[in-house]
């Protein structure tokens, strides 16, 4: 069977865990090169292990995302390598702190905005030069139901979700005329730490797993995807447009 990404070079941020995790598997039996990052050494070490069982090759970069210069010195670093990127899943995220808005600290909204906006901003702004060299770049960005949700105590996790969506949304008219493509992605709840983290009570057996998730996210790669700046919801299987309000 011919892989969809063949000889393609692929960044995976929070590729140490969890949906990530099994993205960056996923790339790779398609037979992406997958550059993983995540801070979690040991869990990049397991990944690179399974992605050499598959035949497939990979790249660790432990970093930091909070280290804004390392993010620009990895696109330095794909550029001298490879000359370009094919595909961007920018993944990594933090959950922050479910709380009445006027009670989140602001160390943890500072460092919440950082991860999940600052980050993404950054790396979407190192890897775009790299992603616009392919016949066929391909970038995602995880998002949530909850940025269109916007349930109480949720604020902080909406609030950057939202922002992120809205930058995808300017990207992909900044580049619709060229062969990127770019598109954010809801995977639902998803049988994860993070959303353990969330919802405590909830009986993770009724949730589908980081893999099931991540086999209907990378497809979203390959070169036939023809839509841009849409919100691909992984529960439904299909891209959504986005509406301005009535």
């Amino acid at each position: 069977m011919t892989k969809q990404l063949q000889d393609r070079v692929a960044l995976v941020t929070g590729a140490s865990r969890g949906i990530g995790y099994q993205i960056a598997k996923g790339l790779a039996a398609e037979g992406s090169h997958v550059i993983a990052v995540a801070r979690t050494v040991g869990g990049l070490e397991e990944l690179d292990d399974e992605i050499k069982a598959l035949g497939g090759s990979a790249t660790l970069v432990p970093l930091d995302l909070t280290d804004m210069g390392g993010i620009d010195r990895l696109g330095g670093a794909i550029h001298a390598r490879w000359g370009k990127l094919d595909v961007l899943v920018a993944n990594a995220g933090l959950l922050g702190v479910l709380a009445p808005i006027g009670h989140i600290e602001a160390k943890v909204f500072e460092k919440t905005m950082t991860v999940n906006v600052n980050a993404t901003w950054r790396l979407i702004r190192t890897t775009d030069p790299l992603l616009r060299k392919s016949d066929a770049g391909r970038a995602i960005v995880m998002s949530s139901g909850a940025a269109h949700s916007a349930r109480a105590f949720w604020s902080l996790y909406a609030a950057t979700k939202a922002a992120c969506e809205a930058m995808v949304k300017s990207w992909a008219n900044e580049t619709e005329k060229l062969p990127l493509r770019v598109n954010s992605v809801n995977p639902g709840a998803t049988r994860t730490a993070m959303r353990a983290l969330a919802m405590p009570g909830e009986d993770a057996k009724n949730l589908p797993t980081a893999r099931e998730v991540a086999a209907r996210i990378v497809p979203l790669a390959f070169a036939d995807i023809t839509e841009t700046g849409k919100l691909y919801d992984v529960r439904q299987e299909r891209f959504l447009d986005y509406r301005d309000p009535a």
